[in-house]
């Protein structure tokens, strides 16, 4: 590889003038080293729609949460902390360092342009809603009575508090559709672009794979040729590109070394995967640091790049990176990037007396072990989660693979947010996929939908409702109950369609030969491997999606189903739970009901959702298409996640 000496060991000058240092910024360090209370921000409180959002908006009172000092004590009862949609702190926890709040307009401080770095917008003006009024025709009978009464049903639009203008990174391993693999990618694209729609500066930093879909993206040239990453006892060099992926600010970085970390052939599976994204999270604040880059808010995703807090509160803030706050999502905890000390020594973070240190990186379960995510928790300003029921689970229902005591340290700081999806992709009233296009006062149309799928998979065309799956063959997804959906809904008078396969051969090879056993059944068919076109299709053209997962930290198949009115059939368990609620045991009102759910993870179970199901098709058919019309009407785009990000990094952004 190519190599220079490492530049880092003596502080280096950054391309603008680096930031006042923030003491509230510190990262976990000695009782010594720990902030003072005069040197920490307040949080400023902001307010927050009045319905219901999986996580409301912080107190005033909050304070900055920084990474806590691993040599002090938890830190005793104090002031009030943000509420997050799951289980409240204890009041034993959570006292941090308080300071005077910034008002809520004052904008993020100014940074001085580079060559590769874009203007950052101003904020866009918030128009003040106006009242709905009606001027009926002059020859219409006018009954001021029901006018007055039909302007009272308007809904007003959400009361959102304006933001000032952030300069947001996001770094992330995947991003649709140029480097995909699972959920991840969707929502970093989804997220972005809705940040970005807020009028935010959003930049996405991503590795240059040799697998890339480069017909998406757009002006791809070289920015930075000259960058040193140090790696182990000298450095890499990279190279960095810019390129536009469906209007998004994306930075690929390229590294130059006999490894070929990025150009395998794909993106996961290989035995030094740790090592891989450990060098891409150094280069990617690496980068930001060469270029003169100070964003207000650094976003991470999952484990592949919950080294850059630790990264920047060991390394980068002690050369003038201290204006940036970090926020990390977690999609899935059953990965968490575990390795051995080696780590220590290719990253230049040494001491492994401080690292390996049951307060940081220290595995909760290996003891010789150091945990990524784990010190990301550690080190973040705030960590999220996809949903609020899977927050609760992580923390308090053995979910957390082994994080449960590092999450209930900081749950001050941990909260959940649902996923959204792209409505410019998945809606059945623009989807080019579709034969035919439909929304809520066209429903009908997704009857000619039915009859197309049953056309392109050789079923037979008849009353029957379909019952349908998607989405990767993995244990995780509930197999077992998969499995005997198929043979239940045949015998209850459905048909069954599923699209899916697995990276196991042995899964494989099992839906390979239930596909041979069932092929010549004119109600069911198996695809084994995924095709978008059809994916869409079967969202469309199916009246019911079934979704058994063992466990489902959001799950997105579900928010698809409900906007194309196919009715979920859930098991009640993380994401499912927050966004599916049951036809006849719900507690919410019946405009809000759209689907069915069960509780236990058996046959049993199954059968009392999915049989419920098939008998309100059949029975109660008016019953049936209402809860269609309830599917289309909930709103599960990225307009309401986006808020709650935001509100996040208000929160965490003056300390």
């Amino acid at each position: 590889m190519a190599t220079k000496p490492p530049e880092n060991d003596k502080p280096a000058t950054p391309r603008r003038p680096a930031q006042k240092p923030d003491a509230a910024a510190q990262p976990p360090s000695d009782a010594a080293d720990a902030p003072t209370k005069g040197e920490a921000s307040r949080a400023r409180a902001v307010p927050m729609d009045p319905k219901p959002t999986g996580l409301p908006a912080p107190s005033a009172a909050a304070n900055a949460q920084r990474p806590v000092d691993a040599d002090a004590e938890p830190r005793t009862a104090g002031e009030p902390t943000p509420r997050v949609a799951v289980e409240p702190s204890s009041p034993d926890e959570g006292r941090a360092p308080s300071g005077p709040a910034r008002p809520a307009s004052t904008p993020a401080p100014a940074q001085s342009q580079t060559p590769i770095e874009a203007e950052r917008p101003s904020p866009e003006p918030t128009p003040e809603p106006t009242e709905a009024t009606t001027t009926p025709p002059e020859f219409w009978p006018v009954d001021e009575h029901q006018v007055a009464e039909a302007v009272e049903e308007i809904p007003e639009p959400p009361a959102y508090p304006p933001h000032a203008s952030l300069f947001i990174v996001h770094i992330a391993p995947e991003m649709a559709p140029v480097a995909k693999v699972g959920g991840l990618a969707d929502v970093v694209f989804g997220l972005t672009r809705e940040l970005a729609i807020r009028g935010n500066h959003v930049e996405i930093i991503l590795p240059k794979y040799d697998t890339l879909r480069y017909d998406h993206i757009f002006e791809l040239h070289e920015v930075f040729h000259d960058l040193w990453v140090p790696w182990y006892e000298a450095a890499i060099h990279c190279t960095v590109y810019f390129g536009f992926v469906h209007g998004r600010k994306c930075f690929f970085i390229e590294p130059h070394s006999q490894d070929d970390f990025f150009n395998r052939g794909s993106i996961y599976g290989f035995p030094d995967d740790v090592l891989r994204y450990a060098f891409f999270s150094r280069a990617a604040i690496e980068f930001l640091w060469r270029a003169g880059k100070h964003p207000d808010i650094i976003h991470c995703h999952d484990w592949q790049t919950a080294l850059v807090p630790v990264y920047l509160y060991e390394i980068y803030q002690r050369l003038g990176m201290t204006h940036p706050r970090i926020c990390l999502t977690i999609h899935n905890f059953a990965h968490q990037g575990v390795i051995g000390g080696e780590l220590l020594r290719a990253t230049g973070l040494h001491q492994p007396e401080r690292f390996f240190d049951h307060h940081r990186l220290g595995d909760n379960r290996h003891p010789n072990a150091l945990n990524l995510l784990k010190g990301g928790v550690v080190y973040a300003n705030f960590v999220t989660t996809v949903s609020p029921r899977y927050a609760f689970e992580t923390k308090d229902q053995g979910q957390g693979f082994g994080l449960e005591p590092t999450l209930h340290a900081h749950q001050v700081k941990y909260g959940g947010v649902v996923n959204g999806i792209d409505y410019d992709v998945w809606n059945p009233e623009i989807d080019h996929h579709l034969p035919v296009r439909y929304n809520l006062d066209s429903i009908d149309g997704k009857y000619d939908d039915k009859r197309a799928l049953r056309h392109r998979l050789m079923l037979a065309d008849n009353e029957k409702p379909i019952v349908a799956f998607i989405g990767r063959l993995d244990p995780q997804k509930g197999l077992e109950l998969v499995r005997h959906a198929i043979f239940y809904t045949l015998e209850r008078g459905g048909q069954f369609v599923l699209l899916g396969s697995s990276p196991d051969p042995a899964i494989n090879a099992d839906f390979w030969g239930l596909k041979r056993m069932l092929n010549d059944s004119p109600d069911c068919h198996l695809e084994i491997g995924f095709d978008d076109d059809l994916a869409h299709l079967i969202y469309a053209g199916a009246d019911m999606m079934l979704v058994p997962s063992r466990f489902e930290p959001c799950g997105l198949t579900q928010l698809i189903a409900l906007r194309y009115a196919t009715i979920p059939i859930v098991r009640a368990i993380g994401g499912l739970a927050d966004t599916v609620f049951d036809k006849d045991h719900s507690t919410r009102p019946l405009h809000e009901r759209n689907g069915y759910v069960f509780e236990h993870y058996d046959q049993a179970g199954l059968e009392s959702a999915l049989g419920r199901g098939l008998a309100c098709y059949y029975q109660y058919p008016e019953h049936f298409r209402e809860l269609m019309k309830n599917a289309m009407r909930a709103d599960y785009s990225w307009n309401r996640p986006g808020e709650d990000y935001l509100n996040i990094y208000d929160y965490i952004r003056d300390k």
